[in-house]
């Protein structure tokens, strides 16, 4: 019981937890996919400002839109590394700092298939002849606010991770992961990378 803990506590991170608990348990084996629609921008190609700011990051990991306090602990510290290191601001703070630069960055999980538990239950009751797929959507986006007073600007980008169960194979359009934690972990390195390179082109922030 103990060895299985880790696992468990990773797959909590997501809002269909409890649905991938009863699908893996019903078919045995599932693989994991990560959407090859997104692809991490390297920090090279971002358009760096002349004169980088500190800025205040705000940070929060929703579920169908609604907060959730786990997954957005888990994730926080790995979204933050990954903002110091773009290069486009000269400080990354969790407080405010001089001049109220501002990020907002909202990470949504939201579901793209129907029916998740019943396609895994028929998966199990065939013993995994009969094989599924279902899939959850994330959408970043970030706000920035250069001072109090100035006009926002939002970027936004779109990413999904596949769970395929039974005999089914893998989606076309996806890079099979050799967990759901290294799936999540990238897929949030992929979805940070594009958004920022998006803000890093807007004229109003460089």
């Amino acid at each position: 019981m103990r060895k299985s803990l880790p696992i468990i506590q990773s797959i909590r991170l997501f809002a269909w937890f409890f649905t991938m608990f009863g699908l893996l348990s019903l078919s045995g084996c599932a693989s994991f996919y990560l959407d090859n629609a997104t692809r991490e921008v390297p920090v090279s190609e971002f358009k760096k400002p002349g004169m980088p700011k500190p800025v205040q990051v705000i940070f929060e990991f929703q579920t169908k839109g609604v907060a959730n306090g786990r997954a957005t602990d888990y994730f926080a510290p790995l979204v933050f590394d990954q903002i110091k290191e773009s290069g486009l601001f000269s400080s990354v703070d969790k407080s405010p700092v001089e001049g109220g630069a501002l990020l907002n960055v909202v990470l949504n999980n939201v579901p793209l298939s129907d029916d998740a538990f019943s396609k895994g239950f028929a998966t199990g009751l065939t013993f995994g002849l009969v094989g599924s797929q279902v899939s959850d959507g994330y959408v970043c986006t970030m706000k920035y606010l250069s001072g109090s007073q100035a006009p926002a600007i939002t970027t936004s980008a779109r990413h999904a991770i596949h769970t395929t169960m039974g005999a089914k194979s893998g989606p076309d359009n996806g890079t099979k992961m050799e967990s759901l934690e290294i799936a999540a972990k990238t897929m949030s390195r992929q979805i940070i990378s594009t958004t920022l390179n998006q803000l890093s082109r807007e004229e109003g922030f460089r």
